[in-house]
């Protein structure tokens, strides 16, 4: 090499060695350290599976609350399943038995006695401590469904509640509408038979004063909201739980009075889906749950409007139910999932006002006084009801109950038997499988 002696050549080697020895070891550690930062940054975050049995129009409004959530937690990530309502429950109770119960889970609060008496939910009174969340801040009637022996064991998301919708354009039509868009309505059944009877003189033939099924649980629900509007009524079963205490005069007052509006018609026959019916502007009035809000409000041309169910008796009363979330049990959770569970579930009831959206009330009883909950149209019309809400009884067996007592309504409403002959019925297949039970 001209130029260069054997020691210089030697001397500039070992610092070129050097050098990219020096140089490839600082981009294998730089190249460690990103790798390693990468594997931080992409690290999972906590996976939350949530059953939920939205599969109508509150599914939308629950998938939006998850993705903003997701959007709001980077260290937890919630992925939501929905499946009807008709086999939920029984494809959750397989889940829990068969260890492959969801992270969270909704549970109406009628369903909750069957599901805590079986330990398939968990004790959530310490889990909400270490969470910072306060039962105190739910509406009370709504916090008391989840409650067993002082202890609670899901977090109440709503309340939904029977409500009545009117066609304003039809009651205006009939004279009872008043000045600020509220139904005209006298007093106890005379006056809503009175009120129902206008309408149906003033409206188009095929217009249904009062859309109601002959089939399904609605004229369950009506039943049982009027029968816990007349004082001292509202009894499903004796002191002891042992027997079915339905056939009474206050539930058979209640029950001859709504079996009225079918025989007369007020009520047409034969209506197969009454929201159906009013939503197309075929039906002058609908009682119905809350869940019917979010889509009407979306139907064109229809002028409608909402109040709480008409009290015919002595006082406010009427049928609800809640949506409540619960961490299914039967399953190894780690802590870290609970903890983040119970962070998505605080998370969620304190941004009621976008699930409101669906129409449901609020569980926090702050939010119906905020902004966006009076923002939102028809909400505030009804939201005084959830105060005067009545829930079936806490029974394991409540719901196989009620459906003996659709199939008896259905009956009696397609005339095959009286009101009498319902009760006294419903109460002694009820009394069968109370015995059944206690043995």
């Amino acid at each position: 090499m001209k130029g260069l002696s054997i020691l210089a050549f030697t001397r500039l080697s070992l610092i070129t060695s050097m050098a990219a020895s020096l140089l490839l070891t600082g981009c294998s550690q730089n190249g460690a350290e990103a790798e390693d930062a990468g594997k931080a940054a992409a690290s999972p975050a906590v996976q939350l599976e949530y059953w939920t049995p939205f599969s109508g129009g509150d599914n939308v409004f629950m998938t939006e609350l998850v993705d903003q959530f997701n959007e709001e937690h980077e260290g937890i990530h919630v992925v939501q399943m929905n499946s009807r309502l008709d086999d939920y429950y029984s494809r959750l109770r397989t889940a829990v038995l068969s260890g492959n119960a969801p992270d969270v889970a909704v549970i109406h609060a009628t369903s909750l006695p069957q599901f805590v008496q079986n330990g398939y939910i968990e004790d959530l009174s310490a889990p909400a401590e270490e969470a910072g969340l306060d039962f105190g801040v739910f509406n009370p009637s709504v916090l008391k469904a989840t409650q067993f022996q002082g202890r609670v064991f899901a977090v109440p998301l709503d309340t939904h509640v029977l409500v009545m919708y009117y066609n304003k354009t039809f009651l205006a039509q009939a004279g009872v509408l008043s000045g600020d868009g509220k139904p005209v309505i006298g007093t106890g059944e005379a006056g809503f038979t009175a009120f129902l009877t206008r309408i149906r003189q003033a409206v188009p033939a095929d217009v249904a004063p009062l859309a109601q099924p002959s089939t399904r649980i609605d004229s369950v629900w009506l039943w049982w909201s009027l029968y816990n509007q007349i004082q001292g009524g509202g009894t499903f079963y004796n002191a002891k739980g042992t027997h079915a205490a339905i056939d009474n005069p206050a539930a058979l007052k209640a029950l001859k009075y709504i079996h009225g509006l079918y025989e007369s018609h007020l009520i047409p026959p034969d209506i197969p889906d009454a929201f159906k019916l009013f939503h197309e502007g075929k039906a002058a009035v609908l009682i119905t749950g809350v869940w019917a809000t979010g889509a009407l409000e979306k139907a064109d041309g229809l002028n409608f409007g909402v109040v709480p169910l008409p009290t015919l008796y002595d006082k406010p009363a009427a049928w609800a139910d809640s949506h409540t979330l619960t961490i299914p049990t039967r399953h190894e959770l780690p802590p870290e999932k609970r903890q983040a569970a119970m962070t998505f579930m605080k998370w969620v009831a304190e941004h009621g006002a976008k699930w409101s959206e669906a129409g449901h009330v609020p569980s926090v009883s702050s939010i119906v006084q905020t902004e966006a909950f009076r923002a939102l149209n028809y909400r505030s019309d009804y939201a005084a009801a959830a105060n005067s809400v009545v829930f079936w009884p806490k029974h394991t067996k409540q719901w196989s109950f009620i459906e003996t007592i659709i199939r008896q309504f259905e009956r009696m409403n397609y005339g095959e038997q009286s009101p009498e002959e319902t009760l006294r019925a419903a109460s002694a297949q009820i009394n069968l499988e109370l015995a059944k039970q206690g043995r």
